[in-house]
């Protein structure tokens, strides 16, 4: 029997790694690109992906060497899809003749026909079907449970690629933080005298109500004293100002134009984040900043933070539960368990 690995069987000199998302999702991939290099160190990775994730490219430059940015296809919903380009976005990944292509999205059942026209040696991902292995093709079943980054490290595992930690990362570089400083947002701020609160999201139906996360962090001040900032894209910008103007407690709308890194780099001079289910709860997983992430929609166990104690995940569908929120962020702050909390590992959610 040959018990040597996906990897170890084949020269991989090149890999072109497609996953097509968010920023969020995006982070939940790291532990997965880490792994990666680990087993191929010398290999050149390829990203593609959504045409935003160029920044995630030059962010992590130690697992992916190259960017190409996807146009599209009919059945993604995340991009409209550039008709005009597709010819020549196959026929350039195709001419550069990968060894593997890995499909990290999703169950496969529209990515892995993309994935199979990148025209690689070997292929690598998830189906939904039973588990596929031949000489050049290995498809597992794609988990239904678990977290994000678990799911994505099992197929690197079964792939032959080492344990490197299922933590996530975001490294911070020094234009974020001198475009932070140049923009003036929050010029005068120390660090570690505020909260951040991040009000918005992607879809605005899993936004927790401003006035709920004013009453937290007007809470939050009167008994820690800290300074609250609001912190947002500038289309975000409205929904600042609407928690500012329920708050009766000192507030910096810092919601403006500054990129993912300089945001990051504001954050990561706080005590603490607030915030919806959003990429902003994995930034603050790969800072190792405390957060408290209200969920009202999506699959908590899939997209909550593996660190349960760093990260209190509350499920809040109806927003009627600020006092949890409240408790939780106390206790991170106060560096204490919430009373009534369980033992670790019990009660990962609350």
């Amino acid at each position: 029997m040959n018990r040597r690995s996906f990897l170890q069987r084949h020269d991989i000199r090149s890999v072109i790694v497609f996953r097509a998302l968010q920023l969020g999702d995006m982070l939940c991939a790291v532990p997965a690109l880490r792994a990666l290099r680990a087993a191929l160190p010398e290999a050149r990775i390829v990203l593609t992906g959504l045409p935003w994730a160029t920044q995630f490219a030059q962010r992590f430059p130690s697992y992916v060497n190259e960017f190409l940015a996807f146009p599209g296809h009919p059945l993604l919903p995340e991009q409209a899809v550039r008709h005009d380009e597709l010819t020549a976005f196959y026929a350039t990944v195709c001419d550069q003749g990968f060894d593997l292509a890995l499909q990290l999205h999703g169950s496969g059942d529209v990515t892995n026909h993309i994935v199979a026209g990148f025209g690689a040696r070997t292929m690598a991902g998830f189906s939904r079907s039973e588990a596929t292995q031949t000489d050049r093709t290995l498809l597992l079943p794609y988990p239904e449970a678990g977290a994000e980054s678990e799911r994505l490290l099992h197929l690197s595992e079964r792939l032959g690629a080492p344990a490197m930690g299922s933590h996530l990362e975001f490294p911070l570089r020094r234009d974020d933080v001198e475009e932070l400083e140049a923009s003036q947002v929050a010029p005068e701020l120390e660090p570690g005298s505020y909260i951040c609160i991040h009000a918005g999201a992607r879809k605005r139906d899993k936004c927790w109500p401003p006035e709920r996360f004013a009453e937290v962090a007007d809470q939050l001040h009167a008994e820690f004293g800290l300074d609250t900032v609001l912190t947002g894209s500038a289309d975000e910008a409205p929904l600042a100002r609407a928690v500012a103007s329920h708050m009766r407690s000192p507030v910096i709308e810092a919601a403006a134009p500054i990129s993912i890194g300089a945001m990051a780099a504001l954050m990561s001079r706080s005590r603490l984040l607030i915030c919806n289910d959003t990429g902003v709860s994995h930034i603050a997983a790969g800072l190792g900043l405390n957060s408290v992430v209200v969920f009202s929609k999506a699959d908590i166990a899939r997209w909550a933070p593996l660190d349960r104690l760093r990260h209190r995940c509350i499920w809040d569908p109806a927003a009627e539960r600020s006092a949890v929120v409240f408790e939780h962020a106390r206790a991170l702050l106060a560096g204490t368990a919430p009373s009534g909390q369980r033992a670790a590992g019990m009660w990962p959610y609350w």
